[in-house]
């Protein structure tokens, strides 16, 4: 069965995205803030098409998340847009453009029905509307042998926490507090962890583990 992993970038207050998130402000008040540390690096640049980019410890953390995955779950806030039913005079088609830097099968939780979405690369997003489980048996079907992963946000990965599903969480604690907004762990009950690495960077610590069953 394939493993269900995920990564996230979070403060050292535990917040993954701050107060006040909107279209305009995704991330919420000072959510950028705990992302600034992996975008001037080849990988995270490679993956939406810009050339360059620095190559250090972060850059081989970034690489070897992305190796192996399959498939992907997101909630509705990640994949973005306005709440509430689809428009459809304006579909939102999600924050990335055409291309976005999947290249393979995303679902999306939702509690709106909506026809799958076929971009570039490879990327369709399709849209679940009954529950957690549903997402993730499809996604293990189209990552075949491969991993799934869970790409946020924090609501998202503690559903899957809190139902025993995740195999993995990769973490990656900037330097900053928030004080406030959307935090990992909110809701999820006591856990066992194994520390499987640990790597320090300049810009944040990249810290992964087991879920002991």
């Amino acid at each position: 069965m394939s493993k269900l992993r995920f990564r996230i970038s979070m403060s050292l207050d535990g917040f993954v995205a701050g107060p006040h998130q909107s279209v305009d402000n995704p991330l919420g008040v000072g959510g950028m803030r705990l992302h600034e540390w992996v975008f001037p690096l080849r990988a995270w640049r490679a993956m939406h098409g810009e050339p360059g980019g620095e190559v250090d410890e972060s850059n081989q953390v970034v690489e070897e998340s992305l190796a192996n995955i399959g498939a992907t779950v997101m909630g509705r806030n990640m994949f973005g847009g306005h709440p509430g039913p689809w428009k459809r005079d304006t579909p939102w088609t999600g924050w990335w453009g055409n291309d976005p830097p999947y290249h393979h099968p995303v679902f999306v939780l939702t509690h709106h029905p909506r026809e799958p979405l076929r971009l570039e690369g490879g990327t369709t997003f399709t849209f679940v509307t009954d529950g957690i489980e549903s997402a993730l048996d499809q996604a293990r079907k189209a990552a075949g042998d491969r991993e799934v992963a869970i790409a946020g946000g924090a609501a998202t990965v503690n559903q899957y926490l809190a139902a025993g599903l995740v195999d993995e969480l990769r973490t990656h604690v900037a330097p900053v507090t928030i004080g406030a907004g959307e935090r990992l762990f909110d809701g999820v009950p006591p856990l066992r962890l194994e520390l499987i690495g640990a790597r320090a960077a300049s810009l944040t610590t990249h810290i992964s583990y087991r879920v002991l069953r």
